[in-house]
């Protein structure tokens, strides 16, 4: 990816939540909306909801929920640990999850019954491209990124 041809970008902290997978949806439709790629929203969303949800299960492990005195929930301060970022460049689009995690990501067997292992092999199915790399110096974990055509 050529960073100079890079003509949009948006991120969004997760908590490590299953409710943040839809937050990441809905993010991922407000930006391409934003972008005039709404074309596009159908595949991005699935690979980023199956990226997220392997990040939040996976990278962090999921976290009970912590409720104030009035049984609200709320977060407890805790830090995002898992990020998606949107990237717009030269006729692509690039959907990168990091997480905390330094496990490389792993595409598992494929079972018509199970509910659960398919993830890796809808974003191989639903995207141009799939990869990951361990992040470098004092950053820990690993990203996973998926990349589509946009034509545009």
């Amino acid at each position: 990816m050529d960073l100079r041809t890079l003509s949009g970008t948006a991120t969004l902290g997760l908590a490590p939540r299953p409710e943040s997978v839809r937050r990441a949806r809905d993010f991922t439709r407000s930006t391409l909306h934003g972008w005039r790629l709404p074309e596009q929203f159908d595949a991005v969303a699935l690979v980023v909801s199956e990226l997220v949800t392997n990040a939040v299960r996976h990278g962090v492990g999921v976290r009970p929920t912590t409720f104030d005195e009035e049984g609200h929930a709320y977060d407890g301060g805790e830090r995002s640990a898992v990020e998606l970022e949107l990237m717009r460049c030269s006729g692509r689009l690039i959907c990168a999850v990091q997480d905390p995690s330094a496990a490389a990501p792993r595409v598992g067997e494929m079972d018509g019954v199970a509910e659960s292992g398919r993830g890796l092999h809808l974003v191989e199915c639903f995207s141009d491209g799939w990869g990951w790399r361990a992040l470098a110096g004092e950053r820990r974990g690993k990203v996973v990124w998926a990349v589509f055509r946009t034509g545009a």
